[in-house]
């Protein structure tokens, strides 16, 4: 019963209901902004390819479960080109997609400006069948109207400045707001709509010995509606609900091999208490002589849900032996 009731939750959630968050968390985001950001398309000079896969709260059957793969890569000085193809499931639902990254730099300062656009299509599905409900389906107003599968289309854009220590983006990678519902019913006329999300990350690397001792503390905020305000009051029920959430990371890089970081998301809300913190993570990360890269990360749930998560994260950098000696790169 409690996973039958957590899976109907997820659902509403992922449709939009009270208009929660929708799109995945990652906690080793600052080595995949690609799928976020399409102006980091590019950024590191040389080709990149990474793969993350995220179990979000382990052993909840209905939790969270996703996969990206990123691959970019500077055409010239100027310009940069990316893909990202995601997939994600969460209770009876999934989306799955792709989208092109196309971005252009140029310098301002001690750094590169990059502007970026990207373009893309997105399958959503869902499989009812996985939901019990207490009257039948079709008498159920909040599932009346909805497709069990849609193409969307997608267009996002984001601006990124990166120097050689020191960086700072924002971007939007979803900017159609999609109705998933087919036809309006007066009792719920936006609870099946995808949201238009916001993100800003900024970091640093500060050398504590040299590039043999580097301290990098980064920082991602996530907002859905931008101007919208977090509520949990009955009325306002069909106000975008999600808070705005934060993740605060700090990691040491040791002799330009080995990463250990720690990790806490919690919301802005929770301050006033109308949200609640969410994780405490931990995370490591191999970027060896030959380019490869290999991460993993742990969250423990310090929220009610109380379950862990894990990340695994694999990836290579085309001629990162040769980029490293000339500019170091730590984000």
């Amino acid at each position: 019963m409690r996973k039958t009731i957590l899976i109907t939750l997820l659902f509403l959630g992922t449709l939009g209901f009270m208009n929660a968050q929708q799109e995945p968390m990652y906690t080793q985001y600052m080595f995949n902004s690609l799928s976020f950001n399409p102006a980091y398309a590019g950024s590191h000079e040389y080709m990149s390819i990474r793969l993350l896969y995220r179990n979000q709260w382990v052993d909840f059957e209905g939790a969270p479960e996703s996969q990206t793969f990123t691959i970019h890569s500077p055409v010239n000085d100027r310009i940069g080109l990316g893909l990202s193809v995601f997939n994600d499931e969460i209770g009876a639902t999934g989306s799955t997609g792709a989208n092109i990254s196309y971005a252009y730099r140029f310098l301002v300062g001690p750094g590169k400006l990059s502007i970026g656009l990207q373009g893309g299509v997105t399958n959503w599905r869902a499989d009812f069948n996985r939901l019990k409900f207490r009257d039948p389906q079709t008498n159920d107003a909040a599932f009346s109207g909805i497709s069990d599968t849609q193409w969307l289309p997608n267009f996002g854009a984001g601006v990124f400045y990166y120097a050689k220590k020191w960086y700072a983006g924002f971007s939007a990678p979803r900017l159609l707001e999609t109705n998933l519902r087919q036809r309006e019913s007066s009792s719920v006329s936006e609870s099946a709509r995808l949201r238009r999300h916001y993100y800003f990350h900024a970091g640093a690397a500060l050398p504590l010995s040299g590039d043999d001792l580097v301290f990098k503390p980064s920082i991602l905020i996530k907002n859905v509606g931008l101007f919208s305000s977090f509520s949990s009051n009955n009325q306002n029920i069909f106000e975008i609900g999600a808070p705005t959430e934060v993740d605060l990371d700090a990691s040491l890089l040791f002799f330009d091999t080995f990463w250990v970081g720690l990790s806490f998301r919690t919301a802005i809300e929770a301050a006033v208490e109308t949200s609640s913190v969410d994780s405490i993570d931990a995370w490591i990360q191999f970027q060896l002589a030959n380019g490869v890269r290999i991460g993993a990360a742990y969250d423990q749930t310090i929220s009610k849900i109380g379950q862990p998560s894990f990340e695994v994260m694999v990836g290579y950098d085309f001629d990162y032996e040769v980029k490293r000696l000339n500019t170091p790169r730590y984000f």
